[in-house]
């Protein structure tokens, strides 16, 4: 037989990964789009719904809670039942629930239709990367594969505004939901001929307990943050996160004493692995901060519109879409080290620049640092999650990507608890400060809270005491981001130092294929 049609086959074999790649980045897009697009239709849906305060911050929240808390197990459950399989059927899940979101008529069941989106987007995000380990064995191949899918998930974060603004001009609230139907009917009929299915052939039992523990700790851990971030530190918070450690530990060790374990704990045992983890952590960390100031700063201070401020994101997308397609290119020539530290120092270094912004909007600089903030973070993410992908053997990939993504939940977390907890406390002292003495207790304390709540009070005031009283509470806010930033420089800088430290030898092409 002539051995032509070998290479043949070869390249055809190629041709149909990056067919398969081009799908599986498709609900990564999607997904990363719904985490922005629906701060765009807040307002419009409580006019329509008339939220509760307690009810509209569940809408917010509960999307990312239940995402968080599943996809360690979603990954892992994709590693038994098949990846393709629930991948498949989480897309089914999510077009369901977004149909239902788009049509909510209360607000209770908005929040039961966030609640499902989570849950069905706790299986596609480990199933999409499990996947791509898969289907590209060749660790410089799955390296480009994931840049790609990273400059996906970067650049649907920055679009969501964008998408959302132009939105809501023509359509009704429902509408940012409504754009996930067609994405997940092409998902579901491409999905079965372009996608192959891969498992783990030797699974074991499935561990309903330690799936109960993995779920509780992260849960618990979740909501130990986002309480401190709303609150502050205190009983409640404290509680939360150490009933998460308490959890976390006995799951551990349980997962020790298995033959099979939910989680291969071994994994952490790989320096690579362990800091790559954690390097997605800081990544996400620092991407967190800088969303939770800059709208508020550009809609508030600056006086821009929704759209506008969606606008303003993009170079901050742009940035995380080029670092993360270049970061390929850059990992052939420095180890994963100089890459990924590289990366978390270009972040720390946007953050430095953006931390010049001042009350008369100085957008240069906006760009600037969104464009090296965001470059970073792709460069950085890019590299560490195919390092986690990569440790980990083929048959454990959806626990690995699993792992992955709930670091960047965690990250998430963090980042609005550690960095907004410090900007609201920071913001509340310069106000009270700037406020003359003469300003009654209860205006000053409103004001003191948010600055969206001291720009409300600004509307009620007579004209010359609305313009003084709005230059102190712009000064305030501007004095607290620019503060934050810079400790939010400091933070991931030493993460830059760590993460050089620990992998300065290690070279992504030395990966192991297990």
């Amino acid at each position: 037989m002539s051995a032509l049609p070998e290479p043949r086959l070869a390249a055809a074999g190629r041709v149909c990964r990056w067919w398969a790649l081009a799908v599986l980045t498709v609900p990564v897009l999607l997904m990363s789009i719904d985490v922005t697009v629906l701060s765009m239709a807040i307002p419009a849906l409580s006019k329509d719904l008339a939220p509760s305060g307690t009810q509209l911050l569940w809408i917010i929240d509960i999307y990312g809670v239940f995402l968080a808390g599943l996809l360690i197990l979603m990954g892992s459950l994709g590693d038994r039942v098949g990846r393709r399989r629930l991948l498949l059927l989480g897309a089914l899940a999510f077009g369901a629930a977004s149909a239902l979101a788009a049509f909510a008529w209360s607000a209770e069941v908005l929040i039961a239709a966030r609640a499902l989106l989570g849950v069905g987007g706790a299986t596609l995000m480990p199933s999409t990367l499990s996947l791509i380990r898969n289907i590209f064995p060749d660790p410089a191949e799955r390296r480009r594969a994931i840049s790609i899918w990273m400059a996906a998930f970067a650049g649907g974060a920055g679009l969501g505004p964008v998408v959302g603004g132009v939105l809501l001009e023509h359509f009704w609230w429902g509408s940012v939901f409504l754009i996930n139907l067609p994405i997940m009917v092409l998902l579901l009929v491409a999905g079965p001929f372009v996608l192959p299915e891969s498992k783990d052939r030797d699974p074991g039992t499935f561990d309903v307990l330690s799936a109960g523990l993995l779920i509780g700790a992260v849960l618990a851990v979740i909501f130990g943050f986002k309480s401190t971030g709303a609150h502050g530190w205190g009983l409640v918070p404290l509680a939360w996160l150490l009933g998460g450690v308490a959890a976390a530990t006995v799951f551990v060790v349980r997962q020790r004493r298995r033959t099979h374990p939910l989680i291969d704990i071994s994994l952490f045992r790989s320096l690579p692995f362990t800091v790559a983890v954690l390097a997605n952590i800081a990544g996400v960390f620092a991407m967190t901060g800088m969303l939770y100031f800059f709208p508020q700063y550009l809609q508030i201070v600056l006086g821009y519109s929704s759209l506008e401020s969606g606008l303003w994101s993009l170079p901050l997308a742009a940035g995380a879409i080029i670092g993360a397609l270049t970061s390929p290119l850059v990992a052939r020539r420095l180890t994963a080290g100089w890459v990924v530290g590289t990366g978390l120092a270009l972040t720390a270094t946007g953050y430095v620049v953006m931390s010049h912004l001042g009350v008369d909007g100085l957008m240069v600089l906006a760009v600037a640092g969104g464009v090296l903030l965001g470059g970073g973070v792709g460069l950085a993410d890019t590299l560490t999650n195919d390092v986690i992908i990569g440790t980990a053997p083929a048959d454990k990939a959806g626990a690995a990507a699993g792992v992955s993504e709930t670091a960047y939940e965690l990250g998430g977390a963090l980042g609005t608890a550690v960095l907004g907890t410090l900007g609201v406390s920071l913001y509340r002292g310069h106000v009270l400060a700037g406020l003359p003495p003469e300003t009654p207790p209860a205006l000053a304390g409103a004001a003191a809270e948010t600055v969206g709540a001291a720009d409300r009070i600004a509307a009620e005031l007579p004209a010359g005491a609305a313009a003084r009283f709005t230059s102190v509470v712009d000064d305030a806010f501007v004095a607290a981001m620019s503060q934050t930033f810079v400790i939010a420089a400091v933070i991931v800088g030493v993460a830059a130092i760590a993460v050089l430290a620990a992998l300065r030898h290690h070279r992504l092409d030395r990966t192991p294929d297990h």
